[in-house]
């Protein structure tokens, strides 16, 4: 998957989450469960998509651009969101 980021937030990302954005690109979005994130009006189609790395459930906040894949946050599932989607 071709995945961008901002060097900013991948910095912001780590020191919060302990992951790079960088590593997103192992996340497989093909068996994710991809929400829209609607949340917010975030001037452009956020997804929120919740799957498996390495066996430990994480989430992918992204935003698509052509043909590539926007990191947003890059994080481990909480357990209530790994209930919720069955991870």
């Amino acid at each position: 998957m071709d995945i961008e980021f901002d060097p900013a937030k991948d910095v912001a990302n780590v020191a919060k989450h302990g992951l790079s954005l960088a590593d997103a690109a192992e996340f497989d979005l093909s068996t994710a469960v991809v929400l829209v994130d609607d949340r917010f009006d975030y001037r452009e189609t956020r997804y929120r998509a919740f799957g498996l790395v390495g066996g430990e459930a994480r989430c992918l906040v992204f935003a698509v651009r052509g043909a590539t894949i926007r990191a947003i946050s890059y994080r481990r599932a909480h357990r209530k969101e790994i209930r919720r989607h069955g991870l």
